[in-house]
């Protein structure tokens, strides 16, 4: 199969060369010209077979609903576009409803598997009709490792799946990360590099997340070279802010972004006022 590939950074990058391994065709647009096919997104458009095919890989928010937009301006009846950003669901409903106008096609597909994916593979959530699923599966399951496809639902189900799978994905490393500053906290002495090469070996806790934790801590046992300070994509946000929408109890999700927040700041200020409070009514020692 022949498809447009929109942004070839480190995701859309290696999600190229995956599908070009399979011996799917790719053309790649980015805005680096060193590493592009073609230098415009009308080249692309103009060098794919109808019913043309265009992956959007691209940050969230106004770089991808630029694109797409422009993107419905090149694209005929009958094309199709996959948005395989981050984008937060309603916008993926919101692109499938002006692309629908243009009798043009829309699937959101949320993609796991980092830098990684291009050898074991991408895990693939995707939305759309199934007629829509259907014109572009074999690209799907080429990038897909085996039983890593679900076609959630309809247009939104993809990226509303992928944000809970990275609230959840928020939880689990916050789960270990306090877990290792407990074992370090201890005054026994535990090897804790050590502990964590048992735990990927048959417990209950062994994952992926703890096979990286693992290779980083083989890497800077201390993690000394590293700053505390974690950011977040955005999608942790949205999974809360639904959780509240829906009256969905999420307390590990939302402990884990606001622990995020936390890291962020030098010194904190509520901290501050429980300090002042203590030494206020209990005179309590405090630290100046």
């Amino acid at each position: 199969m022949k498809i447009g590939m929109v942004g070839l950074g480190r995701m859309g990058g290696n999600m190229a060369e995956r599908l070009r391994r399979k011996g799917h065709e790719v053309v790649g647009f980015d805005r680096n010209p060193d590493i592009a096919d073609v230098k415009t997104l009308t080249e692309l458009a103009r060098a794919l077979d109808a019913p043309r095919v265009v992956w959007v890989m691209v940050p969230a928010g106004e770089p991808t609903r630029s694109t797409i937009a422009e993107l419905g301006e090149l694209l005929s009846p009958g094309d199709l576009v996959i948005d395989g950003g981050n984008s937060n669901y309603r916008d993926s409903i919101g692109h499938a409803e002006e692309l629908a106008k243009k009798e043009i096609g829309f699937v959101d597909a949320g993609v796991s598997g980092g830098v990684w994916g291009l050898e074991n593979g991408y895990g693939l959530m995707v939305g759309g009709s199934d007629e829509h699923i259907g014109l572009v599966r074999p690209v799907l399951e080429a990038l897909a490792p085996e039983g890593g496809l679900v076609h959630a639902g309809p247009v939104g189900a993809g990226h509303f799946t992928k944000m809970v799978h990275n609230g959840i994905e928020y939880g689990l490393m916050q789960a270990y990360a306090e877990g290792l500053e407990l074992l370090r906290a201890s005054e026994l002495g535990i090897d804790v590099p050590g502990a964590v090469k048992a735990w990927r070996q048959g417990t209950v806790i062994r994952s992926w997340l703890l096979d990286l934790l693992d290779r980083a801590l083989d890497d800077d046992p201390g993690l000394e070279a590293l700053k505390g300070w974690a950011e977040d994509s955005g999608e942790g946000r949205w999974t809360v802010q639904e959780a509240v929408r829906l009256a969905v109890p999420a307390p590990a999700i939302s402990a884990a972004l606001f622990a995020r927040f936390a890291s962020r700041q030098e010194e904190s200020p509520a901290m501050k006022v429980i300090a002042a409070l203590r030494q206020q009514f209990g005179g309590h020692a405090v630290h100046q």
